[in-house]
């Protein structure tokens, strides 16, 4: 299917299914998982009836002629295919005859899946009986128009499409679990993570496991037993349109529900080879006494209330020897003072922070914020690397979607990522240079003297941009927070005076 006419069928999927939302009273949040549990059931359905011809059509030994005969559910589960049983396909639904409870059909379909397919149980929605037959009925007939004979992941397209448009129809809720697919694409193709095991611990809908197996699959013809994916998210929700989304792509994973500054639910210390995430910035509230011993924290625990290091720390320790981290973060964390700053600097002592690419605004669909993103390799200090760092400012880099969104381009993305290559000596990736205004390779005494500063803008030679709104905003809390600390460490010297002179006299 040509692109503009998947933009199309996509857009025109996704008004029809808009127009039903707005006529039925429901919110974007009450309508989302619903319409995307049928484009699940589509997909689903549409993989079960090409393993099913598959199947019926094999010959027995000897014989030149088709043999029909009955099939069993693990016939279809060992060629990685939920099995499906006739009642919870979606042709069958759709033909369900005028005056048939619609809501209850698909529950009892959804429950149908799961009892045949365990790695499904108590994800799929259930809550179509709060739709009135006559929107259930609509949005069966504009999913149906998702056509059967084409070649490539269109449904994993379309999947991810109304994860974006709902993302953006949130608005700040949307953001908890969905990352902009082209921020996504640029982490992985960093990262490149040919093989090995992949872990987000704010995994929201799984979409940097989705683009991580895109990128096995354009590079290696295939995901069988090359990465292995592993999540967590704290979000009941967004850790069910995980396991819905890695089924629409043909993936399995361990996603485990639970708080990760509390919980770490797959002990990551050590385990992984790649670590991609894009953790909600700026969280407060964080009781430090829960996570003082914690051996993921034991660079140092923040003082300020801010847990974007305790992020970051989370991610430098999931590494294995020779791991890479590529992660989303806001830009105040680059140069964090304080506590962060003294996290921040035995951190690039060690020798592991590798890339950092400066973002522009307007990215993200819930924030006009800009970010960083942070690359970490622990093998790097093995390298001719082992003392530089790569700065990358690409905050002029992006194409206009709307007034308010930006993304990157393919392109864009290939000519960061290649500026990457370069530097790390990959061939075809041709000789590094520092591009004023772009790229500089900072040495750590550099970074040393700046600091320990982790702003591209800093070493590139970049004007600084004026700030937004949300920047300063962000600026004059962390000042608060130092404020705040300087505070409480004046009271507690002030009364060590008093008693020293007490004593005294």
């Amino acid at each position: 299917m040509a692109k503009e006419s998947l933009k199309k069928l996509e857009e025109r999927l996704w008004d029809a299914a808009n127009s039903l939302r707005a006529n039925s009273g429901l919110t974007v949040h009450q309508y989302s998982q619903p319409v995307l549990g049928l484009i699940f059931l589509r997909f689903a359905e549409f993989k079960f009836e090409h393993a099913d011809n598959e199947l019926k059509n094999t010959k027995k030994t000897g014989a030149s002629l088709v043999r029909e005969r009955k099939i069993g559910p693990e016939e279809y589960q060992a060629k990685g295919i939920m099995y499906i049983p006739e009642i919870a396909r979606f042709s069958y639904l759709l033909n369900l005859k005028e005056g048939v409870n619609i809501g209850k059909a698909i529950n009892d379909a959804m429950k149908e899946i799961e009892e045949y397919n365990p790695n499904l149980k108590s994800v799929l929605p259930k809550t179509y009986n709060k739709l009135e037959n006559h929107i259930l009925i609509g949005l069966l007939k504009t999913f149906s128009e998702i056509p059967m004979d084409v070649e490539g992941d269109v449904f994993g397209k379309i999947y991810e499409y109304f994860l974006s448009s709902f993302a953006m129809a949130e608005g700040q809720g949307g953001g908890e679990f969905f990352t902009p697919t082209s921020l996504v694409k640029l982490i992985v193709e960093i990262l490149e993570p040919y093989q090995g095991k992949v872990y987000d611990p704010a995994c929201g809908s799984g979409g940097m496991f989705v683009q991580s197996a895109e990128f096995v699959k354009k590079h290696k013809n295939s995901t069988q037993n090359i990465i292995s994916i592993y999540g967590q998210e704290k979000s009941e929700i967004s850790a069910d349109l995980c396991k819905m989304n890695l089924a629409v792509h043909g993936l399995e994973g361990q996603i485990k529900q639970g708080n990760t500054f509390y919980e770490d639910l797959h002990e990551s210390v050590g385990q992984f080879d790649f670590v991609m995430a894009n953790p909600p910035f700026n969280v407060s509230g964080v009781d430090k006494e829960k996570v003082r011993e914690d051996k993921r924290y034991r660079l140092g625990i923040p003082t300020v209330d801010n847990a974007n290091y305790l992020w970051i720390e989370h991610f430098y320790e999931s590494l294995n020897k020779n791991g890479r981290a590529g992660f989303v973060m806001a830009n105040s964390a680059s140069d964090a003072r304080g506590t962060e700053l003294e996290i921040r600097k035995k951190l690039i002592e060690s020798g592991v922070v590798d890339v950092m690419v400066a973002i522009g605004g307007n990215f993200f669909y819930t924030v006009t914020l800009s970010c960083t993103l942070w690359f970490f390799d622990k093998g790097k200090i093995n390298s001719n690397r082992k003392d530089k760092i790569l700065f990358i400012d690409a905050r002029n880099i992006y194409r206009q979607i709307d007034r308010a969104h930006r993304e990157f381009t393919p392109e864009q993305i290939d000519q960061i990522a290649n500026i990457v290559r370069a530097y790390r000596g990959e061939s075809g990736a041709g000789k590094y240079e520092d591009v004023k205004g772009l790229c500089k390779v900072a040495t750590l005494q550099e970074v040393a003297e700046a600091g320990y500063s982790l702003n591209p803008g800093r070493y590139v030679g970049t004007e600084v941009i004026e700030e937004s709104e949300e920047d300063f905003q962000e600026k004059v809390k962390n000042l608060s927070n130092d404020l705040e600390n300087l505070f409480k460490e004046s009271a507690v010297l002030e009364k060590k005076i008093k008693e020293n002179l007490k004593k005294i006299l």
